[in-house]
């Protein structure tokens, strides 16, 4: 049965709702149209008390353009286009793979901006996983005075085939690698590893186009890892301390980008273990295991 289709343009979760007929040209005529346009500006500035920043006085925070499509809980289609803050709890969920990333389904490599929801994603358990949601968002590399450089990672960087050809990701791409330094504690476990982690100017190179480049991020029925271009790469999951240190208001803003989504245990345990960052304790990040 073809699931109901929203269109809902502003208002996260709680927009208007207005019924539309034809799920993937609905969804293509939208990214085409009112995403791609609205998305390609700076973020503009918005006021947040002190609680929600961790400073004194009130802050302007860049905020930025998202645009979200997502399965609901009764299975009805939900497309929209949101603004929240350009903080990295935000940003992360929309900046792993740059348009044109091949994404291995059971109809076989699908251009991540082609996907769909409902789309039956390849993952490396063996057993395909419902596309669930998909964010993404244009970003210019030095957004607000930050510096946030894509990463391209080198044909056969990591063996052959691996990746087939060249791929651009973004700071939200995370790739199941246990980096050098972390192999004697891992043992034999692999990790979920940030891909700026193994930046090293030859196989993993820094990137600044001069241009906006949208980033994508996909949720899917279960978290995993799946086939990228020959990699093992993750779909979003925010993490189990990822609210750690962060305000309610600014959660329950975070789970409105999510239709799908009531709670933060609704994204389910985490398929894998995440290697540290830093910052965070190597203990705490080495415990999140499914």
């Amino acid at each position: 049965m073809t699931p109901v289709i929203s269109v809902v343009v502003g208002g996260g979760r709680h927009g208007c709702d207005k019924p539309e007929k034809g799920y993937r040209m609905t969804l293509n005529a939208y990214r085409t149209t009112g995403a791609t346009s609205a998305g390609l500006s700076q973020p503009g500035f918005a006021q947040y008390p002190p609680a929600q920043r961790g400073g004194r006085g009130t802050s302007s925070v860049p905020m930025r353009s998202f645009e979200i499509a997502a399965l609901r809980k009764d299975g009805s289609l939900f497309i929209g286009q949101d603004r929240a803050p350009a903080l990295s709890l935000f940003e992360s969920a929309f900046s792993a793979f740059a348009r044109g990333t091949v994404i291995q389904t059971e109809s076989g490599g699908i251009a991540v901006e082609d996907l769909q929801p409902g789309d039956m994603v390849n993952t490396s358990s063996g057993e395909p996983a419902k596309v669930i949601w998909i964010g993404s968002s244009s970003f210019v590399p030095a957004d607000a005075g930050r510096r946030m450089p894509l990463l391209r990672i080198m044909a056969d960087s990591f063996g052959p085939a691996r990746p087939s050809s060249f791929l651009t990701v973004g700071p939200g791409a995370r790739i199941l690698k246990t980096p050098h330094h972390l192999r004697g504690e891992a043992g034999e476990t692999k990790l979920l590893t940030p891909v700026r982690e193994f930046v090293d100017g030859v196989n993993v190179i820094e990137v600044v186009p001069p241009t906006p480049v949208r980033l994508f991020h996909i949720c899917l029925s279960r978290h995993a890892a799946i086939n990228v271009g020959g990699l093992e790469m993750e779909t979003f999951h925010p993490g189990a301390q990822a609210m750690r240190a962060t305000s309610s208001s600014l959660r329950d803003r975070f789970l409105e980008m999510f239709p799908q989504i009531d709670t933060l245990s609704d994204f389910g345990p985490l398929a894998h273990p995440r290697a540290p960052e830093i910052g965070v304790d190597a203990d705490t990040v080495m415990g999140l295991q499914a």
